[in-house]
């Protein structure tokens, strides 16, 4: 019986949402073609390090399907990434006895590979040599910075949310949920 269900499925093309790109940089890492460094592996994702880091520590979470759009993404494999996501955030916090982190998906905009994946980049450390220049945004080294002074430039930076406007885009947003 099973030689009859692994016959029935030999040759079977995949289905289009679990193909490789061809020159997608992500379809080839999975196919062996470029190394990387790779943090973690299961059936559904890979993880590895990201090669032009932010911060050391920084590490991309990848879904082994091509799927180019983060709002193309089926239920069950955005599931498996988020799990993922959870179980290397944990441990890369640990590894570098840092808990703060940020995590990213971009969609087309600053999307560099066309493939869904998550970065998981570690915040800096506050209180040491380098601070990033309001100015610049470059390192200034010398200069120190606390995690108060950080939120509070962030903070000065945004702008209030109009109610109006909130209830247009909440609307637009739930009429297509």
């Amino acid at each position: 019986m099973t030689s009859f269900i692994i016959d029935a499925h030999r040759n079977r093309k995949l289905h289009p949402d679990w193909a490789h790109e061809p020159d997608c940089a992500f379809c080839r890492i999975l196919r062996g073609e470029i190394p990387s460094n790779l943090v973690y592996e299961d059936e559904e994702v890979i993880v590895i390090l990201d090669i032009l880091p932010l911060r050391r520590g920084h590490t991309l979470v990848i879904p082994k399907a091509h799927v180019s759009r983060l709002s193309e993404l089926p239920p069950d494999l955005a599931g498996a990434l988020g799990k993922v996501v959870s179980k290397v955030a944990y441990a890369l916090t640990q590894a570098l006895e840092n808990s703060a982190l940020n995590v990213v998906c971009n969609q087309e905009y600053a999307q560099a590979v066309p493939h869904v994946h998550y970065h998981i980049i570690p915040a800096p450390k506050f209180g040491g040599p380098v601070q990033v220049s309001e100015t610049t945004d470059e390192a200034v080294p010398g200069q120190t910075s606390s995690h108060r002074q950080m939120h509070q430039k962030e903070f000065q930076l945004r702008n209030e949310l109009d109610e109006d406007e909130a209830k247009v885009l909440l609307e637009e947003i739930r009429s297509r949920l």
